[in-house]
C-alpha cells in the first residue's frame, strides 16, 4: 500500500505502521550534479534552487484543531506567523522543549501500544490521528522557479523532517513521508505553474513512525533539514553505484560504476574519467547512455588504499554530452580502495591488517538549534577527532547530515552507518527485558517500514568509502524483521560488516543477525570471559565508558584487552557531545546550558543528556585528556 499513487490525504496513514512513503520517489544514491566544471568548483549546481529562508507557519496543539484547508491554492496565510527553515518547532517557541531516554514522551499520560502487537486485529484506529498529544505544524512557502530551473522536470527534496510529513503544491497532493532522518522526494512537475507557486507542508509530531524513533534524546518536531527544488537535466544519472574492490596483494584493484539514467538517452555519451590525488587521469571510458548502464569494469595495476592514516581519494567524474556535443550535466564522485572483512581467524581486518575503532558515538547537536547542525559544527567535530585521536563514529541512532559522510570520506574518519530505528521503550521496562509488545520484532504489519528505512539508508549513502559497517539500528531487541534487514544489507553490499547489538538480548538470533559480538557498557572482565571462551565472532563494544560526570576513569583496563586478544576490536564512547540547550538565564542574565528536565519537562530523564566528551557548546571537558592520552597509543 505505501507505494501506490494517491491523490487525496489522509490522516488516518498516521495510525497505519504499513503506510510510511506515499507518492515518493525511490530513494537512490546521493551524489551531486552541475552544469560543467566551473560550478564543481564553486558547488554551485544552477540546477538547485534552495528554499530555505523564512516560511509562513500555524501550530496546533492537536489534530483536531489544525487548520485542515491550509494547502489550498487560493487559502489567506496572512495570519499565520514566520519561521525559520531549517528549524525545530520547539527552538521556535511553539512546543515544550522534552527530553528522555528509554521512555517514550507520552508514558504516563497516554495508553498507547504498537499497532497488532496485541493481535493481528488490534489496528489502534486513531491513535495518533486523533491524539491529543499530537501537535501540528502547518508549513507554507510561496516559491517562484529560477529561471535555471524553468523548462526542466523539477523535484522537491526534503533532508529531513520530523516524524511525518504531507506535502501539496498549488493545492494538489504530492505525498507523505516518515523516515525522519533521510531525504524525501516528490515530482512537482505536473503541478508546477508559470510564476508563483504555493508549496505546503503538514508535520505530525507523532505517527506509528514514533515507536521506531525512540533515541535517547530531545525529542523535536519540524523540518530540520535543508529543502531544495531539484531540476532534473534533459538526461540525468537518476542513481549511481561505485564499487571499487581490491585484490588479495593489497596493490591492485578493480572499479566498477553502475549508472541508472532518466529522460530521451538517444545518442547520449557518457565520459568518464578517474584521476588521482594528483590530478593525473588513471583511467577514462565513453559509453552510449542507456536506461541502465555498466559505465566502467576495470582493473588497476596499482592502487593507493584509503585508511584513518592515509585517506586517499580518486576523483570520479562523469559527464553526459547530447549526440551535438553539448553537455548534460556534470558529476563528480571521490572514493576510495579498501577492503573490510573478518579473516580466517575471526579477527576484522582492513586492508589486510587488524581494525581497531578508537571510536565514538554522535548525535547531532547544536547548543543554539538542537539538531540543527551546521558545515561549522561538522569541520570543527572532524578536527576535535583528529585532535584526539579519534578514528571512527558511529551515527547513533540514525543517518546524519549528508555533508557529515563527505567529511569521515576525506578525513579517514570509519564509519558505522546505524538506521533510524530504535524502539527502546517497546522491550525495555523498568531495566527489565519484556518484550510483549516489542516493535519491529517478528510483526509481520512492521516489516515493511524497517525495511524501508535499511532500504534509504543504503542507497543514500552506499559510496562512501568511509562506511565500513551497516548497523541495523540502536536497543530494537530481535526478531524475524530486523533478521529481513540484516538479509537485505547482505544481499545488496557483500563489501561491508554488518552491525547489531540487540541481538545479544534474543541470542537465538545471533546466527543470522550481525558478523559481530556487539554489546554494551560490557565490563573488561565480561568481555575477557567471552574471548576465551571460543568466540564465533569478533567483539566490538558499540557503547562504553559512558562519559557522564566524572567518567572515562578505567579506561585502560579497557585499552589493555586490544595487547591480548586480536578478536577484540575497540569500541565506540558514549558519547561526543552533550546534548545541551543554551538559554539566557532568567536571574542573571547569562547565558547558560540547560540540560533534560531544566524545561518543565515530564517524564524526563534529567542529566542524563549530558554525557558527552564535549560541552554543548563544543568546549571539551577534562575527560577528552584520557582519550586522547590511550587512543594515541594504538
Amino acid at each position: 500500500m505505501s507505494h501506490e499513487k494517491k491523490a487525496q490525504a489522509d490522516s488516518r496513514w498516521l495510525d497505519d505502521p504499513e503506510v510510511f512513503r506515499i507518492n515518493e520517489l525511490p530513494a537512490h544514491s546521493d551524489h551531486r550534479f552541475y552544469r560543467n566544471q566551473d560550478e564543481i568548483e564553486r558547488d554551485q549546481s544552477s540546477f538547485v534552487q534552495s528554499l530555505n529562508g523564512d516560511w509562513r507557519f500555524s501550530y496546533a496543539k492537536d489534530p483536531m484543531s489544525r487548520q485542515k484547508d491550509f494547502y489550498k491554492a487560493d487559502f489567506d496565510s496572512s495570519n499565520f506567523d514566520t519561521i525559520r527553515v531549517p528549524g525545530l518547532i520547539e527552538f521556535a517557541g511553539y512546543n515544550k522543549i522534552h527530553y528522555i531516554n528509554t521512555f517514550y514522551p507520552w508514558e504516563g499520560k497516554e495508553f498507547r501500544r504498537p499497532a497488532f502487537t496485541m493481535g493481528p486485529d488490534q489496528d489502534e484506529a486513531g491513535m495518533f490521528s486523533k491524539g491529543k498529544d499530537n501537535h501540528v505544524g502547518a508549513y507554507i512557502k510561496k516559491f517562484t522557479l529560477n529561471p535555471d530551473l524553468q523548462g526542466h522536470d523539477v523535484r522537491i527534496r526534503f533532508e529531513g523532517v520530523e516524524t511525518a510529513m504531507y506535502a501539496w503544491l498549488n493545492g494538489h497532493f504530492l505525498g507523505y513521508a516518515e523516515d525522519s532522518f533521510t531525504p524525501h522526494e516528490f515530482d512537482l512537475t505536473p503541478y508546477l505553474t508559470d510564476g508563483e507557486n504555493t508549496l505546503a507542508v503538514e508535520v505530525f509530531n507523532r505517527s506509528t513512525a514514533s515507536f521506531l524513533e525512540d533515541q535517547d534524546m530531545f525529542r523535536f518536531f519540524g523540518i530540520f533539514r535543508d529543502v531544495s527544488l531539484i531540476a532534473q537535466p534533459a538526461v540525468h544519472i537518476e542513481d549511481l553505484s561505485i564499487k571499487p574492490t581490491v585484490n588479495d596483494d593489497f596493490q591492485s584493484g578493480r572499479l566498477k560504476v553502475e549508472a541508472q539514467f532518466s529522460g530521451q538517452q538517444s545518442g547520449v555519451v557518457a565520459h568518464l574519467t578517474v584521476a588521482g590525488a594528483t590530478g593525473k587521469q588513471v583511467y577514462e571510458s565513453r559509453s552510449e547512455v542507456d536506461s541502465d548502464v555498466r559505465l566502467a569494469d576495470t582493473s588497476f595495476k596499482t592502487i593507493h588504499l584509503w585508511d584513518n592514516d592515509n585517506p586517499y581519494l580518486y576523483q570520479l567524474t562523469i559527464t553526459l554530452t547530447d549526440k551535438d556535443g553539448r553537455t548534460l550535466e556534470v558529476v563528480p564522485y571521490q572514493f576510495g580502495f579498501r577492503r573490510i572483512e573478518i579473516n580466517q581467524d575471526k579477527v576484522i581486518v582492513l586492508n589486510g591488517k587488524r581494525l581497531i575503532i578508537k571510536g565514538v558515538n554522535r548525535h547531532e547537536w547544536d547548543a543554539e538549534s538542537g539538531r540543527v547542525v551546521t558545515m561549522s559544527d561538522m569541520k570543527q567535530d572532524i578536527e576535535t577527532f583528529k585532535k584526539n585521536n579519534i578514528n571512527a563514529v558511529r551515527t547513533c541512532h540514525y543517518p546524519d547530515h549528508i555533508s557529515w559522510y563527505y567529511l569521515c570520506d576525506t578525513n579517514g574518519i570509519y564509519m558505522m552507518a546505524e538506521n533510524n530505528l530504535e524502539s527502546h521503550g517497546t522491550w525495555q521496562k523498568l531495566g527489565s527485558v519484556e518484550p510483549s509488545y516489542n516493535v519491529p520484532g517478528s510483526v509481520p504489519q512492521w516489516k515493511a517500514a524497517v525495511l524501508d528505512r535499511a532500504k534509504n539508508n543504503y542507497e543514500t549513502f552506499k559510496n562512501h568509502t568511509s562506511i565500513l559497517f551497516w548497523s541495523l539500528g540502536n536497543e530494537s531487541y530481535a526478531g524475524d524483521d530486523i533478521e529481513a534487514m540484516n538479509s537485505y544489507y547482505k544481499e545488496v553490499d557483500p563489501s561491508r560488516l554488518v552491525h547489531y547489538e540487540g541481538v545479544f538480548h534474543n541470542p537465538k538470533y545471533k546466527q543470522t543477525i550481525s558478523d559481530v559480538e556487539s554489546r554494551m557498557y560490557a565490563t573488561p572482565t565480561e568481555i575477557e570471559a567471552y574471548l576465551k571462551d571460543n568466540p564465533q565472532k569478533p567483539f566490538l563494544l558499540c557503547e562504553y565508558m559512558h562519559d557522564m560526570g566524572n567518567s572515562i576513569g578505567g579506561m585502560k583496563s579497557y585499552m589493555g584487552l586490544l595487547d591480548k586478544y586480536p578478536m577484540y576490536q575497540g569500541g565506540f564512547i558514549w558519547d561526543f557531545i552533550d546534548q545541551a540547550v543554551a538559554v539566557k538565564d532568567e536571574v542573571t542574565g547569562q547565558k547558560v546550558l540547560r540540560y533534560g528536565g531544566d524545561f518543565d519537562d515530564r517524564v524526563s530523564d534529567y542529566e542524563f543528556s549530558g554525557d558527552g566528551l564535549m560541552f554543548a557548546d563544543r568546549t571539551e571537558k577534562p575527560a577528552m585528556q584520557e582519550v586522547k592520552y590511550y587512543y594515541g597509543k594504538y
